[in-house]
């Protein structure tokens, strides 16, 4: 059984507390804290599903596996860290601020229209898209690479998505536009990012 410090807790969402690893900080734990392991179970199932697919994992967090912790069964990932081995701050982290966002543009741009070509080139399916889920991996001061952490799979009662590829396009696209969309709603305020989106 694994001890946690939680000295090391790095941040929560709605049901799961997220831990840096206490024996290896290239890797976090996910703990159920409220509810059910439902959420854990589809992630994971999907994750399964694409590993078995053999896709690209540049802008996925690799699953490692399950281990029993003193605070609960934990699933095991990759910890996004930036090159200077600091744990990765979210997108939403970024957004939050004006002038972070229009310090990081250049990459920022750069970053999404990489994420939607990984999207749709690995054909990965997300619940919602949303900045809080992806971490902004700065690999310089003027680039970086987005991972998405949470909200993975499909909870369609038939997933269709999952094993036919236009149907899975066509539900990447609808969704990124989403996403592109919410972002210039949250942050209509923010002329660095209407900017950035311009610019997608």
């Amino acid at each position: 059984m694994i001890s946690i410090d939680k000295s090391c807790f790095i941040g929560a969402g709605l049901h799961r507390h997220v831990y840096v690893h206490p024996d290896n900080p290239d890797y976090c734990i996910k703990i159920v804290v409220k509810g059910d392991d439902s959420e854990s179970k589809r992630e994971q199932s999907y994750y399964r599903h694409l590993q078995h697919r053999d896709i690209s994992w540049k802008m996925l967090p690799r699953f490692i596996g399950n281990e029993e912790t003193d605070l609960g069964n934990g699933a095991i990932f990759e910890l996004v860290r930036d090159a200077d081995s600091n744990i990765s701050h979210t997108l939403e982290y970024y957004l939050n601020s004006p002038e972070l966002t229009a310090a990081n543009a250049t990459g920022i741009v750069h970053a999404l229209r990489e994420l939607e070509e990984y999207l749709l080139s690995n054909r990965v399916i997300t619940m919602t898209l949303k900045p809080k889920n992806i971490m902004y991996q700065r690999i310089s001061s003027n680039s970086g690479c987005l991972v998405i952490i949470d909200n993975i799979g499909n909870s369609d009662l038939l997933p269709l998505a999952n094993y036919c590829r236009p149907i899975a396009k066509m539900k990447i696209a609808r969704k990124w536009q989403r996403f592109i969309q919410s972002m210039r709603t949250e942050y209509a305020d923010s002329r660095p990012l209407q900017e950035c989106l311009d610019r997608l």
